[in-house]
């Protein structure tokens, strides 16, 4: 069983957008073999492309990470429906983690880089 971490940003026609959470992503990508970021839409590569891009390669498990800060409309109705829909598709699992937004950490990071910026302007 092979298995594929996804993480899934929003998407924006803006290519800057888009360099932003691929920069975002970049240690993780380096860290973690066969992780890969896609786009709900808007952007290339889609989810749609990249899983299809795993499954030629042998992947049959992924596991979807939204950079998201919440789950609103998108991963509550519309990332699932994708997702089932690519599962039938392809015959594959695929899971969808709590946005990223979710994650404890994420608050600590907010923080550490607020704190970090306020040092940086006192006078």
């Amino acid at each position: 069983m092979s298995h594929r971490i996804i993480l899934l940003a929003h998407g924006s026609s803006d290519k800057r957008w888009c360099e932003t959470f691929e920069g975002l992503a970049g240690p993780t990508l380096k860290a973690v073999p066969e992780s890969r970021v896609a786009y709900m839409e808007l952007a290339e590569p889609s989810l749609e492309n990249t899983v299809a891009e795993g499954v030629s390669a042998g992947v049959d498990a992924f596991t979807v990470i939204p950079l998201f800060l919440a789950a609103g409309r998108h991963l509550r109705k519309d990332v699932p429906a994708i997702i089932e829909s690519l599962e039938r598709a392809h015959n594959v699992k695929i899971s969808l983690a709590p946005p990223i937004g979710e994650n404890p950490l994420l608050g600590q990071a907010i923080k550490d880089v607020v704190v970090l910026q306020l040092t940086s302007t006192d006078p």
